[in-house]
């Protein structure tokens, strides 16, 4: 089944150095840019981290330190890499927890301004959890009937979770070809940074997710505890939650 599209959509896969979305870095990046009306480009980096790649990491992903010491780093590439996805929806598979947080934080500490907070994401492995309960290789064994050959290599994922997704809207008849409901259907959560350290409620009103406040407005935490932001910007966390509990703070203030 060819995708529906109104905008063009990005599966992408990474290779990193880690699991911790606040220390690691991206090693690979692989995409295929599907547009709406089914043209298909493909493009696969290999990246200098900047950081040595531990050994169980080359264990999973086959890459090395030599693979990648002659590579460009992320901010070498992060404005081109900015360009090709703009205007473009992402998808992946378990890319709402890991790829996107990661690749939020690649661009945030290359500085370049990218709002991926606009874009849809669709996480194939989601919808394949609600569905089935599985992981990808055997995912694509049961959708496709096909063999995951070089898994955990980037591009080989990334193929994959495309053709799953394409045999999942023929499998399912109240899965809707629409990126909108796709994104809604594979969403993880409502969540205001992309860690999911804050959500929102039914209301609409950011709330803290986790902690000794969790369950509370993040207006309400900032107001009754005035170093509860400075333990955040100066803590273990992402970027992109930084930036997010800044907007909520600087938001908040200028509407007194």
């Amino acid at each position: 089944m060819q995708l529906n599209l109104k905008n063009p959509l990005v599966f992408f896969d990474l290779e990193t150095t880690g699991i911790n979305i606040v220390k690691d870095r991206i090693v690979e990046i692989s995409y295929v840019k599907v547009f709406p009306n089914g043209k298909e480009e493909v493009k696969t980096r290999r990246i200098n981290p900047e950081m040595p790649i531990p050994a169980e990491s080359t264990a999973i992903h086959g890459i090395t330190n030599e693979d990648v010491k002659d590579c460009p780093t992320f901010k070498e590439i992060a404005k081109s890499l900015a360009t090709q996805i703009e205007g473009c929806d992402l998808a992946g598979f378990n890319s709402n927890r890991f790829d996107i947080p990661v690749l939020a934080e690649e661009f945030l500490r290359a500085g370049v301004d990218i709002d991926l907070n606009r874009r849809k994401f669709v996480d194939v492995q989601t919808i394949f959890h609600k569905m089935e309960q599985r992981t990808l290789a055997a995912a694509y064994k049961f959708y496709c009937d096909k063999s995951l050959e070089n898994a955990h290599s980037a591009e080989a994922d990334t193929f994959a979770t495309y053709e799953v997704l394409k045999a999942q809207l023929d499998r399912y008849p109240d899965l809707q070809n629409d990126v909108n409901h796709l994104a809604q259907f594979s969403s993880y959560g409502n969540n205001v940074d992309f860690a999911g350290r804050m959500v929102y409620n039914d209301k609409g009103e950011e709330v803290i997710n986790f902690g000794k406040y969790k369950g509370r407005l993040v207006a309400d935490v900032l107001k009754s505890d005035p170093g509860y932001y400075s333990w955040i910007m100066n803590g273990d966390f992402s970027l992109n939650t930084k930036k997010m509990l800044t907007e909520i703070k600087l938001r908040d203030f200028n509407m007194k």
